[in-house]
């Protein structure tokens, strides 16, 4: 199969299309919890957890196609054993390094070896890699939505000790936050977002919706919940971006939101270097 990169005359028409109008929905959804979390991603030097979380839950994805399951089900629950066996084992920075690694490590394999054992669970493994926001479906997103609210009213609750233990561990420690609850109900939200992200750019571009728009934000803005929101809204740039653009010029839209949310950090860095 060719990827053509020529101008599309008919591109409303597609751009009007119902599975269209599902991926900006998604796209929506993805963003707000994307930009929110990326923000505490960084702050908590938490990137390769985070990373690691879409590929621990390989494993659930492929284990969910040979039982006949969704893929989503699958994803999201190793990707939340993950969270809360890495959460558990690394309380701090260093710790989590160790712990994110060596479940890292287990769970590839295992994904790998139930792919083996299904023609069906292979075939998958390019979707869950490289993701498919054109493919989401009502119900995704009615799930998508749900788990926004929810994420947004946890957030409400926890906002400063997370903050607070993100900023700076040890004197929040101090001051008699606590630092392992935070450190697991973090990395249980973040399991939460990789697997809603997951079917818009798969595991291995996680980074380009939670990661870069917050690294970008994080240059531009100057507090955090100004970060948060930059974050959010360039990740939903990058998204709804990359779908006129894969419209307008036929290609794989996960290549042209990973490609809009690079761009725009590379943008922001260099005008920053040229303040400096």
């Amino acid at each position: 199969m060719t990827v053509s990169f020529t101008f599309d005359p008919d591109w409303m028409d597609t751009l009007t299309a119902p599975f269209m109008t599902n991926a900006f929905l998604a796209g929506l959804c993805i963003a707000l919890a994307a930009g929110v979390m990326g923000y505490f991603t960084i702050a908590r030097q938490s990137t390769f957890a985070a990373h690691a979380l879409a590929h621990i839950g390989l494993p659930g994805a492929t284990g969910a196609v040979l039982l006949g399951l969704p893929v989503s089900l699958g994803l999201g629950v190793f990707a939340l054993g993950g969270a809360l066996v890495i959460g558990a084992l690394g309380k701090r920075a260093s710790q989590r390094e160790i712990a994110t690694g060596t479940v890292l490590a287990f769970a590839t394999g295992l994904g790998l070896f139930f792919a083996r054992l299904s023609s069906s669970a292979s075939q998958q493994m390019q979707s869950i890699l490289f993701g498919s926001i054109l493919t989401i479906t009502t119900d995704q997103i009615i799930g998508f939505a749900i788990f926004d609210v929810l994420l947004l009213a946890v957030l409400a609750v926890i906002y400063r000790p997370l903050l607070f233990s993100s900023v700076d561990e040890q004197v929040a420690q101090a001051k008699g936050v606590p630092i392992g609850a935070m450190n697991v109900a973090f990395m249980a939200i973040m399991a939460g977002v990789i697997t809603i992200a997951v079917p818009a750019v798969g595991t291995l571009l996680i980074f380009a919706l939670v990661i870069t728009p917050a690294a970008t934000a994080n240059i531009l803005a100057g507090s955090p919940l100004r970060a948060m929101v930059l974050a959010s809204v360039l990740c939903l740039v990058a998204i709804w971006g990359g779908l006129v653009l894969a419209a307008m010029f036929p290609a794989p839209p996960s290549f042209i939101i990973v490609t809009l949310s690079t761009l725009f950090w590379a943008v922001a860095k260099g005008v920053a270097s040229l303040r400096r």
